[in-house]
């Protein structure tokens, strides 16, 4: 006789011995006790996990003669010819080459007839949703109404291509995949029957590669035992499977959060020398920051992952030392490379740049830590920090932040300076972290501390950009100016035409170009207005220029500024007063 493949010689015989499925087995032995059978009955799931093992046992179950109701006794005639495949009165027919309604219409017409030995007449209709909609109208009424010696049982890997009006008429199984460990105890059974020595870890190798499919797996089996014989290793399942050892992404996981990314890169290199598939190993590796997510955020990880005892141990382990944050935002850094590198004409190194975006994006401090600080802080329990570490930008702000030109060196509040800021709305403060802080000239370390600023020459033409974006008409007058110059306290704009100005100079505009000025410059002047042949005049806006200064002091100031300059190590960046 001919090689029977494991699939087939380990296809289960009794409900006993189906693997993985014990709801679906329970609800169909009690309804063969109970004679509650259902005239059609539809198996569905994804392939190798026993849909048409299930529909043969039942076939075997309502036609033994002998056996308990529940349980076929494999030795009456009816069993053997099951078994054998050459019963008379069940009918196996593939749904992909018998999909036309003629098909339907002599299986209609073979069902008119009593079974030939047995009690029923079984039709299993395999990957019914195959059919034609035809032929699935044709068997609509029969389906619904079957001869009482009949009985439908289908099998479908496509639950969602059957029509409703099939749906309906069926009693439905959907039956899941098979737990890893129960798959791996299964093949260890195997292979101890089969007199093959094999590591429980090439068993989980095997194990995870099936992807809860028993046929799939056995198959895995069958061309590992081929491959070495009465003693099969590790390294045997790696090779002839093409798998990488899943050490590699632990040892990968930890580098990616260590910010090594020279080890990173020698591990991915480790990989590519054993023959790894691309697209696979960044499938595996999302799997494996998914299970790190997942160990971090529910007590009892085990209940979502499906994975030996060991591989979970390592990743509770390395879960353990990130952050929710963290772990999140590097399975979102690495499935944007893995997308690209799709793509790509060259994936490896689109997965390599996914690498270093990783280690560069560093630690993520969660929001919950910082509050607790300031709580800590206000309370008098926690130490101030000393400066030291990863400089830390903090913004209380109530708009979107705009792009910013390079900051200069801060100095103290007494020198005439200011910084380029972000375009953000009112009362903004945004400090920025330095080494050391050095408030020269000032004898109380509450002082307030300003940012360097731009020089009026030299960013004049950008003031007049930043004014253009947020009032329009402005800065055409503006241009009309014949000089800006920055004189001690004051903005002195020179106008030839005393009409040019006339407008900037009504209160309101006056206030408003005040404002713009001392965002954008971050100086503490007032603007003045010179006319050709007339006195400087701030036509009223002195007034309006030291309430806007002395609003300015005053957000500086602030305890809550000071705290947050305290907490991160960190000093005044700029100061935003005006208007968006």
């Amino acid at each position: 006789m001919s090689y029977l493949v494991l699939a087939r010689k380990w296809r289960p015989q009794n409900f006993d011995e189906v693997v993985g499925q014990q709801a679906v087995v329970r609800t169909l032995r009690n309804a063969l006790t109970r004679n509650r059978v259902a005239h059609a009955m539809l198996f569905s799931g994804v392939r190798g996990v026993g849909k048409t093992t299930l529909a043969r046992l039942m076939a075997k179950a309502l036609n033994c003669q002998q056996g308990e109701p529940d349980m076929p006794c494999d030795q009456c005639e009816s069993c053997l010819e099951i078994m054998a495949g050459n019963a008379m009165d069940l009918h196996e027919i593939d749904g992909a080459s018998n999909r036309g309604i003629q098909e339907i219409r002599e299986l209609k017409e073979n069902i008119r007839f009593f079974p030939a030995k047995g009690r029923y007449k079984i039709i299993i209709i395999d990957e019914v949703h195959m059919l034609t909609t035809e032929a699935f109208n044709a068997l609509l009424k029969t389906l619904e109404e079957p001869p009482a010696h009949v009985y439908f049982m289908f099998a479908t890997t496509e639950l969602h291509k059957i029509p409703i009006t099939i749906l309906s008429r069926c009693q439905r199984y959907e039956l899941k995949r098979v737990p890893f460990a129960e798959l791996v105890a299964f093949f260890a059974r195997i292979a101890e029957a089969e007199k093959v020595a094999i590591s429980p870890c090439a068993l989980e190798m095997i194990g995870r590669e099936a992807e809860g499919s028993v046929r799939d797996g056995l198959s895995l089996l069958d061309q590992l035992f081929s491959f070495g014989g009465a003693e099969i290793s590790d390294g045997d399942v790696a090779e002839v499977l093409g798998l990488v050892d899943r050490r590699i992404y632990e040892n990968l996981a930890r580098a990616l959060l260590a910010a090594d990314l020279a080890g990173c890169l020698e591990i991915f290199e480790q990989g590519q020398a054993a023959g790894m598939d691309l697209k696979r190993f960044a499938n595996d590796l999302l799997g494996f920051f998914r299970a790190l997510l997942i160990a971090k955020v529910k007590a009892r990880p085990e209940e979502l992952l499906d994975l030996s005892d060991q591989e979970l141990a390592a990743i509770k382990d390395i879960a353990a030392g990130a952050s929710q944050e963290t772990l999140y935002q590097y399975f979102s850094l690495l499935l944007k490379g893995s997308e690209e590198m799709q793509y790509s004409s060259r994936p490896r190194l689109a997965l390599e740049m996914a690498f270093v975006r990783v280690t560069q994006a560093g630690q993520i401090v969660p929001t919950g830590t910082l509050l607790g600080r300031l709580d800590g802080l206000l309370a008098g329990a926690v130490p101030l920090p000393q400066g030291a570490g990863r400089p830390v930008s903090l913004a209380i702000s109530t708009a979107e932040p705009e792009p910013t030109a390079p900051r200069s060196m801060p100095r103290p509040a007494s020198a005439s300076s200011s910084g380029p800021l972000p375009e953000q709305k009112k009362n903004e403060i945004a400090p920025e972290s330095t080494a050391s802080q050095e408030q020269s000239g000032q004898s109380s370390p509450s002082a307030a501390v300003f940012p360097a600023g731009r020089e009026v020459k030299r960013h004049w033409g950008e003031f007049i950009e930043y004014v253009k974006k947020r009032k329009r008409w402005m800065a055409p007058v503006l241009q009309l100016c014949a000089s800006a110059r920055d004189e001690g306290g004051e903005l002195v704009l020179k106008f030839d035409d005393p009409s040019d100005c006339k407008l900037l100079q009504e209160h309101d505009n006056l206030k408003l170009l005040q404002a713009f000025a001392l965002d954008f410059f971050q100086h503490d002047f007032r603007v003045v207005f010179k006319v050709r042949g007339a006195q400087a005049t701030d036509d009223g806006g002195g007034d309006e220029a030291e309430s806007l200064l002395a609003e300015r002091r005053v957000l500086a100031n602030d305890p809550m500024v000071q705290m947050a300059n305290e907490i991160f190590g960190g000093q005044v960046g700029s100061i935003r007063t005006g208007s968006k």
